[in-house]
């Protein structure tokens, strides 16, 4: 199906068919990484700027890749060496980058509505790659990509999610994603860090994981974003392990074939335990695999790639 959007801002105003378009042509460049030359001469000549006024290391480098896989120009700005410390705006920073001819800007911010801020004075594609605690589209993306990899479905799958959803911008994405696609979402997190607010999104909650995990297709754990918090939202990090870490005993509470995921950075012993992290049932570094195939998705239906240039 067409994907006609120019920008990618978030899941939330996309439809059912534009997220499936989305993950159909992830399927279409997951093959590409494997191959001994992991590149095709899509948009050659086409210039890519990554734009991240926060750390990242999974995001910034799978779009870098994305980019390079497709043999276009990648630019990577970070605000720290740039004119930003001295006070330059946000839109006088794009404006002067656009005035170089650039194609497409993917951006991070911790503000959030940022990238769509952008996208009202500048022609350019726009994608968000994570907007403050708002959403991270292709996170979402990567995620309801690996599991259709593993389940084969998405429609009636238990998606359990786990930890800091107030602060979490992969999992507001998430929910809209994965409810629109017909999965049964259960948020799980101390009530101060899963607001009864979020029901309003299809979605249910529950404050006692053993409980929640019962009958679970997919574990997926979040950290806590302490980067965003004002105040203490639970007594002590040792109180939140006891309630809400995963490890082996908690997880047999699952289905057998339960896996489990986190978009990292994986705070061990925190959230989830190291022998799951790094067990069988683990698709975190497979979400990172993912993530290129998807990112170079994105960028191809944005950039008005042609069906068979995929297999060129």
């Amino acid at each position: 199906m067409p994907f006609n959007q120019k920008h990618l801002l978030g899941i939330e105003h996309l439809s059912p068919s534009e997220i499936t378009t989305l993950l159909e042509a992830g399927e279409s460049f997951l093959e590409i990484s494997t191959r001994e030359v992991k590149k095709v001469p899509i948009f050659r000549g086409k210039t890519i700027v990554n734009l991240f006024f926060e750390p990242s290391t999974r995001t910034r480098s799978s779009f870098e890749l994305a980019a390079k896989r497709l043999s276009s120009d990648i630019l990577n700005f970070s605000s720290q060496s740039s004119s930003v410390v001295k006070g330059e705006s946000l839109k006088d920073t794009v404006r002067n980058l656009e005035a170089m001819n650039v194609d497409t800007l993917i951006i991070r911010h911790s503000c959030s509505g940022a990238p769509h801020y952008v996208t009202t004075f500048c022609q350019s594609h726009v994608i968000n790659a994570g907007d403050g605690p708002h959403e991270h589209p292709t996170q979402a993306l990567l995620d309801a990509f690996t599991i259709k990899q593993e389940k084969k479905k998405l429609e009636n799958l238990k998606v359990v999610i786990v930890g800091d959803i107030l602060h979490s911008r992969v999992a507001r994405s998430n929910i809209f994603l994965l409810t629109k696609l017909g999965a049964h979402v259960v948020l799980v997190g101390p009530p101060s860090l899963v607001p009864v607010e979020f029901k309003k999104f299809g979605v249910d909650i529950d404050y006692n994981l053993d409980r929640a995990l019962e009958k679970a297709d997919v574990i997926m754990m979040l950290r806590i974003q302490s980067e965003r918090q004002q105040k203490n939202y639970f007594p002590s990090i040792r109180e939140y392990i006891n309630l809400y870490s995963l490890n082996p005993k908690r997880y047999r509470r699952a289905k057998k074939d339960a896996i489990i995921m986190h978009p990292g950075p994986i705070n061990r012993g925190v959230e989830l335990s190291t022998d799951l992290a790094d067990s069988a049932k683990s698709m975190i570094l497979k979400q990172v695999e993912h993530g290129i195939a998807i990112r170079m998705a994105v960028l191809y239906l944005l950039m008005g790639g042609k069906e068979r240039e995929i297999i060129d």
